[in-house]
């Protein structure tokens, strides 16, 4: 078992090495120029289709655009951005936060273009509906002969979709808050020389139930329910890390300095090495936005449009949302606090030590409350992204079956170790991003051909 384990993190050390860096910075940074920032002229008009200004009910596709961004933020506005910002902070210190907002710009490029292309090239399948995600990108843009290049996305997909990370994280909040705390946790039985907490397999088990019941009612269901609590959760979590900034108002440009200076000296926790806290910022800004990975686009290429940029443009918001703003938060809230520096905690609670510091006696309380939601819409949306992953390979009528595999690996995300579970989902999040970016950059010029064409038709009226 150690072995594996061991496999599992030196693989993803080294694929999340230079190469993918160039290829997701690179790549975004590409997608910025050769469009000569368009996209970031056009939020205003992104929010006008999102507020459903050009929503169609007779265009093709299964749920609107504010669902679509909805289903997408629920997965991304989650645990990548309360557990991945304390991980960026505690391995690569505050400057870690400055090349997760350079990733994030650089992201809102990549969304709109891999969203776009989404659109432009769906599949119809046997359901009657129409599909999109990186795999249909890559069969209908490119060729039936870039058929094993789809097919690694998809199966990279089985693995990076699974929710034993946001499990993981949530199992470990609710040990640190309610378990622990109350005397509670301290019963272990063994499986495989590991010992497992009696609680963890508990929680394990509830999450099991919760989510199969809102999974198994397909996409619909998912996106309702993603729609009502993406909303409320980032309004609740906002409020709570704005009150902890007014509290310390004074501090917080010290904050902001300290993240500038740090990303390119890398004194605080690294000793110097700036292009490792490069790679940790790159990391976690990749599992805190998923610009570049792919499974965005699986969300996007479900909405009801006839008009691939429209989609892109609404798309774009996400990164912007997530890491510019969540984010931020989440890392402003970790720094100010000073648990970074007084504690060894790391993931979630790190964060949870932040909020406790700040709101002594009931802290804890306020971010499970947040993490509820975070963990359960992401939970509900990694669902679909796999079971998509799992139709392009298997087949439309036989898609439902990934959902089983899905809900049996809750309880082992429960009881395994956070290094290991974060090194498995980074490092098949790697292997989906080759595939997404190479198909994106080579498709590129179609994407900026349709946008001339969209935005002279927009200018006409």
């Amino acid at each position: 078992m150690e072995i594996l384990e061991t496999l599992i993190v030196d693989f993803s050390n080294w694929i999340w090495g230079m190469p993918l860096l160039v290829l997701l910075l690179g790549g975004g940074l590409f997608f910025t120029l050769y469009s000569k920032f368009l996209p970031f002229k056009y939020f205003g008009h992104a929010i006008n289709v999102l507020r459903g200004k050009y929503d169609d009910p007779n265009e093709k596709g299964q749920i609107n655009h504010y669902q679509a961004l909805s289903t997408q933020l629920a997965s991304t506005v989650g645990m990548g951005n309360i557990a991945g910002v304390a991980l960026a902070i505690s391995t690569g210190g505050p400057g870690a936060i400055f090349w997760m907002w350079v990733s994030a710009v650089l992201g809102i490029s990549t969304k709109f273009f891999t969203c776009t292309l989404s659109i432009m090239y769906r599949s119809k399948g046997t359901d009657g509906q129409v599909h999109g995600g990186p795999m249909h990108v890559i069969v209908e843009g490119l060729g039936k002969k870039w058929m094993p290049m789809a097919y690694l996305f998809s199966v990279m997909g089985l693995i990076g979709c699974l929710p034993i990370f946001q499990t993981n994280q949530l199992t470990q909040v609710i040990r640190d808050v309610m378990v622990i705390p109350n005397g509670m946790g301290n019963s272990y039985f063994n499986l495989f020389e590991t010992s497992i907490r009696y609680s963890d397999l508990y929680t394990g088990l509830l999450l099991t139930i919760l989510v199969s019941v809102v999974i198994f009612g397909g996409l619909k269901r998912i996106a309702n329910v993603a729609s009502k609590m993406v909303p409320t959760m980032i309004v609740v979590y906002f409020v709570a890390v704005i009150i902890i900034l007014l509290g310390n108002i004074t501090d917080v440009p010290q904050m902001f300095v300290l993240i500038f200076k740090d990303a390119f000296t890398g004194n605080a926790v690294l000793g110097g090495a700036v292009g490792a806290i490069i790679i940790t910022g790159a990391r976690r800004a990749a599992f805190s936005n998923e610009a570049g990975i792919g499974t965005a686009p699986i969300a996007h290429g479900a909405a009801k449009t006839d008009e691939p940029i429209r989609e892109g443009l609404v798309a774009m918001l996400g990164p912007a949302i997530d890491t510019l703003v969540v984010c931020t938060l989440t890392a402003l809230a970790i720094l100010i606090t000073d648990v970074w520096q007084t504690t060894d905690a790391d993931g979630v609670t790190l964060t949870s030590n932040a909020f406790e510091s700040a709101f002594p006696g009931f802290g804890n309380y306020i971010l499970l409350t947040c993490i509820l939601f975070f963990a359960s819409s992401s939970l509900f949306s990694y669902s679909w992204y796999g079971s998509r992953c799992f139709a392009f390979i298997a087949g439309e009528d036989k898609k439902h079956y990934y959902n089983y595999i899905y809900v049996a690996t809750i309880v082992f995300g429960a009881v395994s170790s956070l290094t290991t579970i974060f090194s498995l989902i980074d490092g098949a999040f790697a292997l989906m991003a080759i595939p997404t970016m190479i198909s994106s950059i080579y498709l590129a010029p179609k994407v900026k051909k349709a946008a001339i064409e969209y935005f002279n038709k927009l200018k006409q009226g």
